[in-house]
């Protein structure tokens, strides 16, 4: 079978089988292309002449990228040919005993608790005003992703019980708990959303000032916007908020597993990192702050 042929049988099985994100099919197919053009400067254009050199002088060729781009290259291939030996395309894995590259685990930047009441006091004087504050209100107290809070119907959010519906990775839904914050903000921008129409008809629940729906690119520089007012590191992206909203929880006490659900994560593991979040603040106050911690 030929291989782009068989890359693109992949990733409409990820797509109609797995649920892949949008987001998650450009990766891939990315990954896979490149992927694609190494073989075929190596002459190979049939998966059932790839063995597992192939794919090592792959991952060699590409040692120049970060280990965080290779190990994605990595994953993307191996799970392509899994897929090739579970539909009885080739008779084996040639990835199956090569091992991903090691990463530093880098731990997830957060804001403080101090600087995030200054982020979120925002003064309301405008539209613009009670939509930005609702917006991020929402974000830091439910810990959405950027792609999450923008795609919210004004139904994903039930005001009388307190919740708001999401529609996370994979399609994955899940309910997260509104906090008093951000159903008194978001009901108050609400009074003022139809301002945002312009005679138009959009369901998502925050707008941009086009009328329709708030884009990734719009909310980064509303939320740039704000930092550099408050003068704060412009370098925090939309994802911090995520972070800080986890990491604030755990050192508050919260259970591991309540934060996994609220945070949709499919592994546990994926959450753990919070905790080591926490721990390195531990040490952190402990030599700051303790009298016999540094001679």
């Amino acid at each position: 079978m030929k291989v782009v042929d068989a890359i693109s049988d992949f990733i409409n099985y990820c797509i109609f089988e797995k649920g892949l994100a949008d987001m998650t099919k450009v990766a891939y197919t990315t990954d896979l292309t490149i992927y694609a053009n190494f073989l075929k400067e190596r002459s190979i254009t049939e998966v059932e002449k790839i063995d597992s050199d192939d794919v090592v002088a792959f991952l060699k060729e590409r040692s120049n990228e970060a280990t965080t781009t290779v190990a994605h290259n990595l994953t993307v291939i191996k799970n392509f040919h899994k897929y090739l030996l579970k539909q009885k395309i080739v008779n084996k894995d040639v990835t199956e005993f090569i091992e991903r590259p090691k990463l530093k685990k880098a731990l997830p930047k957060t804001l403080s608790i101090e600087d995030v009441d200054l982020l979120l006091d925002i003064k309301l004087e405008t539209p613009f005003d009670y939509r930005n504050k609702a917006m991020l209100e929402l974000m830091y107290g439910c810990g959405l992703r950027v792609s999450e809070l923008i795609n919210l119907t004004i139904n994903d959010i039930d005001m009388t019980n307190a919740f708001v519906r999401i529609l996370g990775k994979g399609s994955k839904e899940r309910i997260v708990p509104l906090g008093e914050y951000a159903i008194i903000y978001i009901q108050k921008y609400l009074e003022v959303r139809n301002s945002f129409l312009k005679q138009k008809s959009c369901d998502k629940l925050f707008l941009n000032n086009h009328g329709l729906a708030m884009t990734r690119q719009g909310f980064f520089k509303i939320l740039k916007k704000l930092l550099k007012e408050k003068g704060l590191n412009t370098d925090v992206s939309p994802h911090t908020l995520r972070h800080s909203f986890a990491t604030h929880l755990i050192n508050r006490g919260a259970d591991l597993r309540s934060i996994q659900e609220m945070l949709g994560h499919a592994d546990i593991s994926t959450t753990k990192i919070y905790t080591e979040v926490s721990d390195s603040k531990v040490v952190e106050d402990y030599k700051k702050y303790h009298p016999r911690s540094n001679k």
